[in-house]
């Protein structure tokens, strides 16, 4: 079964920094393309960057210059770093897999950015 769980959101000034981790089981991680989204209440969910499994990554234009994604395909781990944070960066983010036909998603991790 897959499982995905993130971690490390919490309440940051603007212009701040932070660096999410998502933990992933069930898959062999390294063969798998993970991503980003992001989600305001009331809004759509929002892909924000993705990375494959040979590190090759894109990113939505409101993120560039800022975000980095990665991963550690030994620890079966994916990464979002965070710098010069924005109000409008306030979401909860999920780390997302298709696999096995489906989506995967964790239960997400809260982002607020105090301006």
């Amino acid at each position: 079964q897959v499982h995905l769980v993130e971690s490390g959101g919490g309440l940051v000034q603007a212009g701040g920094s932070l660096r999410l981790s998502c933990a992933a089981s069930g898959i062999n991680f390294k063969l798998y393309t993970m991503k980003w989204h992001r989600q305001v209440p009331g809004n759509q969910r929002e892909l924000v960057a993705m990375i494959t499994g040979g590190g090759v990554t894109n990113y939505t234009d409101s993120v560039k210059g800022r975000f980095t994604i990665s991963r550690n395909n030994v620890r079966n781990a994916l990464y979002l770093q965070m710098n010069s944070l924005r109000s409008e960066d306030t979401a909860v983010y999920y780390c997302n897999v298709g696999a096995y036909g489906r989506d995967f998603w964790g239960k997400g991790t809260l982002v607020t950015v105090s301006s």
